[in-house]
């Protein structure tokens, strides 16, 4: 390993390592690339434990178009991550989004919503009751005013896959990883300069990127700076259904949509399974070792609204469960993508709240073009940068699950 590197990124995770990646695949970089990673297993890691989903159906033009560029960069994944004959597949199960209102409120948002959708080319459409109920019939729709659904560019994919995938290209194209843990980062008046490793080891480094998930905060404190980031708990579950009504959509050839009751309860099929979650009753920032799931969200939340939206939810039994962390952002639960306007050379990725898989690539590309060219190019992030923290003006996404 080398003394010193052009950047270094804090965190191998997928953001880090989407970062990693589209540096060194642009010719334009002639640097060299450092990912400091405690943890080479990701066992703990958000992107090992989420729930792997991608959906256009956002209220912010940024957020839409950030996750068009997702998913298609999702489906080329294999021929744009191709190292020697491995392939990595990830997957892509186009089954979109579906999301239900009950409410007036909600119904107009949705409408809003499907505006800005349109608008920057999403496929998505809006259905009234009887639209929804010829779509998916297993469903009890007489609550429902008006429903969203995703026809295209939404579904779920392999999170570990993009993930490796982004990493093992990086490291195929002379990006170094290393499993050590930064534990201070040196900073000389309004630049930083080094990270300091557990292992003692200092290496020099031009740019330092946080890519640290739910432990922002810590990293960005060693540098004296700041971020409104913290982990917050989600638990997701496994659940085995005696009566399966995958199959029986009169859309996508028979698919189910990832489908978010107006209760916040969302679920979707996952192999012969289906996958579950819910927003916490109670959501308090939690330790950062704090992986115990929520099991009683389940019996308590999640199977009473399921079997209520469809009589075929009524016997369900959860088979595992699990619980991962968001990297929240307590100011507005969005992306925090940029440089810090003080200390240049410290550059955020940070804060995506749920959505870092989805999101990885388009905020790895625009890291790497600050990095680059000192500017954002194929997609302009400015409105989620660091600036709006440090003025406490929260950038508005209604669509936040």
């Amino acid at each position: 390993m080398k003394t010193g590197y052009d950047v270094v990124i804090v965190g191998g995770a997928v953001i880090g390592s989407a970062v990693a990646y589209f540096l060194s695949a642009n010719p334009d970089f002639k640097g060299s690339v450092l990912v400091v990673e405690k943890d080479p297993t990701y066992a703990r890691a958000s992107t090992s434990l989420s729930s792997s989903s991608i959906r256009c159906q956002f209220s912010n033009p940024i957020n839409v178009r950030i996750s068009q560029f997702g998913a298609d960069f999702i489906r080329s994944f294999a021929e744009t991550m191709q190292v020697g004959s491995d392939r990595p597949d990830l997957s892509f199960h186009e089954g979109g989004y579906l999301f239900l209102a009950n409410t007036e409120e909600q119904a107009q948002t949705l409408r809003e919503n499907h505006a800005v959708q349109r608008m920057c080319g999403a496929d998505v459409v809006l259905w009234d009751q009887a639209d929804l109920a010829a779509a998916f019939p297993h469903l009890n729709v007489d609550d429902i005013l008006l429903a969203s659904y995703g026809r295209s560019g939404e579904g779920w994919f392999n999170n570990t896959g993009l993930m490796n995938g982004f990493k093992n290209k990086a490291r195929s194209l002379g990006v170094d990883y290393l499993t050590d843990e930064v534990v201070a980062i040196g900073r000389n008046g309004n630049r930083v300069n080094s990270v300091v490793l557990r292992s003692g080891q200092v290496v020099a480094a031009g740019t330092v990127v946080n890519a640290s998930g739910p432990r922002a905060a810590l990293t960005a404190r060693m540098a004296g700076l700041d971020v409104p980031v913290e982990p917050r708990k989600r638990t997701l579950f496994v659940f085995d259904c005696a009566l399966t009504p995958e199959g029986s959509a009169a859309v996508n050839t028979g698919k189910l949509p990832l489908m978010i009751d107006p209760s916040g309860v969302f679920c979707r099929p996952e192999g012969r399974f289906f996958l579950s979650g819910c927003p916490p009753v109670e959501d308090p920032a939690v330790d950062w070792d704090d992986f115990e799931p929520r099991y009683d969200e389940f019996e308590d939340i999640i199977w009473p609204a399921l079997a209520q939206r469809s009589k075929n939810f009524e016997a369900i039994k959860a088979v595992n469960q699990w619980a991962g962390h968001y990297d929240f952002n307590s100011l507005d639960h969005n992306l925090i993508v940029g440089r810090h306007p003080e200390v240049q050379n410290f550059i955020y990725a940070n804060g995506f709240s749920g959505h870092g898989l989805q999101q990885g690539p388009a905020a790895g590309r625009g890291v790497s073009e600050l990095i680059i060219y000192g500017e954002f190019r194929a997609l302009d992030l400015s409105e989620v940068g660091y600036g709006r923290i440090v003025e406490n003006r929260p950038f508005l996404e209604k669509a936040v699950i």
